[in-house]
């Protein structure tokens, strides 16, 4: 048929080295074209360098969220000082929606009525100190002794004073709250008898003697 027998071709060889030399033109016409295209310096490696337009709504958009941060911040401290204020004006007049978490609940209610409803020895401490300590500084042997004495009274009345009022105190939380959480509310009862009446807060809700 015209053909050498000798020397045959393979079909794979013709078919494979065509396929190959089609890649190999391929590669490097994307390697020519790669190596043709400009890239900015600031742009990043393998993105198109962005346009001037697109540059500029990229800056507006950080100075708008730069803006909207500022304004956040300031509405928190807004909002902050109206709690805080609302939170003053509670401990005043003893409304139970924006007093502090130690003051909220009817137990803790209950025990500062308790208090306030009372004498205690203990709110009068600041001032019997101030008379023992002046009594303690005079150069008079006798008074120094009185003092003294007056010292060791005192935190001996203060001391009964405050377990009294806190046995008591616990009884009737017990009766009536029996389903609630008690705990601390002694405790914080004792410590508001430490304070002088008018130095209270929340301001007392009732007068001495008014059973609460």
């Amino acid at each position: 048929m015209g053909s050498n027998p000798g020397h045959p071709v393979p079909l794979g060889f013709v078919f494979r080295s065509r396929a190959k030399e089609e890649k190999a033109s391929v590669a490097d016409k994307a390697t020519v074209t790669d190596s043709t295209q400009t890239r900015h310096p600031e742009a990043p490696k393998g993105r198109p360098t962005p346009k001037r337009s697109e540059a500029q709504s990229q800056r507006r958009s950080v100075a708008n969220t730069s803006m909207s941060r500022k304004d956040a911040a300031k509405r928190q401290r807004e909002e902050r000082r109206a709690a805080m204020e609302r939170q003053r004006q509670a401990l005043a007049s003893g409304d139970e929606r924006y007093l502090p978490t130690r003051d909220k609940g009817p137990v803790r209610r209950f025990a500062r009525d308790y208090v306030d409803s009372r004498f205690n020895i203990a709110e009068y401490f600041l001032p019997m100190a101030v008379i023992i300590l002046v009594l303690s500084m005079v150069q008079v042997a006798q008074l120094q002794n009185v003092a003294l004495l007056l010292w060791l009274v005192v935190i001996v009345m203060i001391v009964l004073d405050s377990i009294v009022t806190g046995f008591r105190l616990k009884k009737r939380l017990a009766e009536r709250f029996p389903d609630e959480g008690r705990r601390g509310a002694v405790a914080y009862a004792l410590m508001r008898s430490l304070q002088m009446r008018r130095l209270r807060l929340p301001k007392p809700q009732v007068k001495r003697g008014e059973r609460p």
